[in-house]
């Protein structure tokens, strides 16, 4: 519980630190609240292990007929995925270990201007397949 609490408010003051955030209701399943727009970035916390949201992230990718173009890679609790969209530009999922049941997704599409509404596309099919 402890964590949980250090984790939002950690979160609430990187809300104040970087302004303008947009908030979106995460109400597909497995969600474990709304998701944010921070830092170029979909950010959502979500009620599913590291290997579940994982596996829910590749999932997600194949649907959207996108694939993994770089080898996953697994560091201490972070897993990193990468694939291009349709237009060439580069997709970031990264998936870190909150608890054993609850994982965090950052979801970032384009380098210099990241595409909101794809990176909110690719976050709504990872949540329908948790």
């Amino acid at each position: 519980m402890k964590k949980l609490i250090v984790f939002l408010s950690a979160g609430l003051i990187l809300v104040n630190i970087y302004g303008c955030v947009a908030l979106i209701a995460g109400g597909a399943a497995g969600g474990a609240g709304t998701a944010v727009w921070l830092s170029g970035k979909i950010v959502q916390q979500v009620n599913a292990s590291l290997e579940q949201t994982t596996k829910a992230s590749k999932s997600a990718l194949h649907s959207l007929r996108l694939s993994i173009v770089t080898k996953e890679t697994t560091n201490r609790g972070v897993v990193q995925i990468r694939s291009y969209d349709a237009d060439g530009k580069k997709i970031w999922i990264d998936i870190y270990r909150i608890t054993d049941i609850s994982s965090q997704i950052q979801v970032r599409v384009g380098t210099v201007f990241s595409n909101k509404e794809s990176a909110e596309r690719i976050l709504r099919m990872i949540l329908q397949n948790l």
